[in-house]
């Protein structure tokens, strides 16, 4: 292996990349069956989702707003119930283009790095089921192994995913100019502007327009 291939990472998004599918909606639709939520709840996440789609919410408060309705639950049994969901209900949307890309990050030597704003717990599944090499997610502040309800920041969200990804990159020593970012949300141009090497999968409509007019690859792994 080279420098330059152990010195480069390739970054992956989670929802509509990796995975075909939104998984939030699938959570908050397990939410609803199970009676944790209301209708008005789920109807409300939908409109959320809407939104994050677009880039016109304010994530820090929806995500401070959904850890409020966990505060002092016990973290150990939302990571069961994220073990239990994730296996019977996730993993079956893996995007069929994704592992083939994976695999020749994988033989160049490249570190492969999950980096979503989904939950650690998801996160963790999701890495250990592409066979990633690490995962930076959000984060939900634990106190005597329950939850405050409060988030450690920087979410990982638009800028955030980039604080979070040089933070890796220095403890790393990868160099993010020869790095790899591969998503579908128009809120991560931050992080696709940062790396040398942005890819664009199945993008939404304004993604699509920017990859267009950057030159930036459009791949559909679906």
């Amino acid at each position: 292996m080279t420098e330059a291939e152990s010195n480069t990472a390739a970054f992956f998004d989670l929802d509509g990349t990796l995975l075909s599918v939104n998984s939030t909606t699938l959570w908050i639709r397990r939410e609803l069956k199970s009676g944790r939520i209301s209708r008005f709840q789920y109807l409300q996440g939908l409109g959320f989702l809407l939104a994050y789609k677009f880039g016109i919410v304010n994530m820090d408060h929806v995500m401070q707003k959904a850890l409020g309705t966990i505060r002092g639950m016990q973290e150990d049994t939302i990571i069961e119930w994220t073990r239990d969901w994730y296996h019977k209900e996730v993993r079956h949307f893996k995007a069929p283009g994704a592992q083939p890309v994976i695999d020749t990050h994988r033989r160049l030597g490249h570190k492969l790095v999950l980096l979503t704003s989904s939950s650690p717990y998801e996160a963790e599944f999701a890495c250990r089921d592409f066979d990633l090499d690490h995962y930076l997610s959000s984060r939900y502040e634990v106190q005597n192994g329950l939850f405050t309800g409060d988030l450690v920041r920087p979410l990982c969200y638009g800028r955030g995913k980039v604080d979070l990804a040089e933070e890796y990159a220095r403890t790393e020593c990868i160099d993010l100019d020869k790095s790899f970012f591969y998503t579908d949300s128009y809120t991560d141009l931050p992080m696709l502007q940062r790396v040398g090497n942005p890819y664009v999968v199945h993008p939404d409509p304004r993604l699509k327009l920017k990859a267009k007019a950057n030159g930036w690859p459009i791949l559909d792994w679906r």
